[in-house]
């Protein structure tokens, strides 16, 4: 499942061990995915992009669907892991790094663009929290449930019931196409299998609330680097508003929208996702 992402890498951070998936050369494309899902999530993308020209990096961050947990004492609250994700550019070394966000990745990108932007050139937002939308209301209890004393174990148990799957608590309000039973596999049994998967999950949920991405909001004023909102028109969660919200608030922004997708375009549109990166990336290397 993992070829079309190219060579499989492990990286040590200060919170731990995290794996990544590289593939191509050229200007770096970081990929960040978000809760329960990982890397996989770019799949589809991932060739394209990296065909036109660009070294694509796609790591596993531990929200719960990754196999390595991070140190016990990790802090992986909402900063915390926009934290991890400034520190996997700089152990990199990357510089005029192109971030793709989706989700909860959206949220995490917009928290370490507020924070430490330096090694970022560009930023592609698909739909992610933002705003009051951390998480979107259909989700608001799960920071609550998160701080129940095994919760996450309950959680991990439930998971595994597949009738579940396409339901709007999991996989029925953010992706249009049924995942390949593979992916969601990849996405939602790995919480079960680990405790320390399961305790790196909490950390992060119990730390998710609107005041976070609030707070980047208002930063994000200042950010001057290119954004493109390339956001679902029929989504669901995160309704195309405030893809128009950030772009009125950003100082260089534009919005595109995609036809036919909900949450997840790299899996519902990947094709047309991979063709706005290229071609905003491409632009704005020249």
């Amino acid at each position: 499942m993992t070829s079309s992402l190219g060579q499989d890498h492990r990286i040590r951070l200060p919170q731990g061990e995290v794996r990544y998936y590289e593939r191509g050369a050229g200007r770096p494309v970081v990929f960040v995915h978000g809760v329960l899902t990982n890397a996989l999530l770019w799949r589809k993308v991932v060739p394209a992009v990296a065909e036109a020209g660009f070294r694509c990096l796609a790591p596993d961050l531990p929200m719960g669907a990754h196999e390595i947990p991070m140190r016990a004492d990790a802090d992986l609250s909402a900063p915390g892991m926009a934290t991890l994700l400034g520190d996997f550019l700089e152990t990199l070394d990357l510089h005029d790094v192109t971030l793709v966000a989706n989700d909860t990745g959206g949220a995490v990108t917009q928290i370490l663009l507020s924070r430490y932007p330096s090694r970022v050139a560009r930023v592609v937002l698909t739909p992610s929290d933002s705003f009051e939308y951390f998480f979107p209301p259909i989700f608001k209890p799960l920071p609550v449930v998160a701080k129940v004393p095994g919760s996450m174990a309950v959680l991990g148990q439930l998971l595994r019931v597949r009738a579940l799957w396409p339901l709007p608590l999991l996989f029925g309000l953010v992706t249009k196409k049924p995942l390949p039973s593979s992916v969601a596999e990849s996405y939602l049994l790995r919480l079960r299998g680990s405790s320390g998967v399961r305790r790196d999950l909490r950390k992060l949920l119990r730390s998710v609330h609107p005041r976070h991405t609030l707070a980047a909001a208002e930063k994000l004023r200042s950010f001057s680097p290119p954004v493109l909102l390339a956001w679902a028109s029929e989504d669901k969660l995160f309704p195309v508003r405030f893809a128009y919200r950030l772009a009125e608030l950003l100082p260089d922004a534009r919005v595109v929208e995609i036809a036919d997708s909900y949450t997840f375009v790299p899996e519902d549109q990947p094709d047309v996702l991979a063709g706005h990166i290229v071609e905003f990336a491409s632009v704005m290397a020249d």
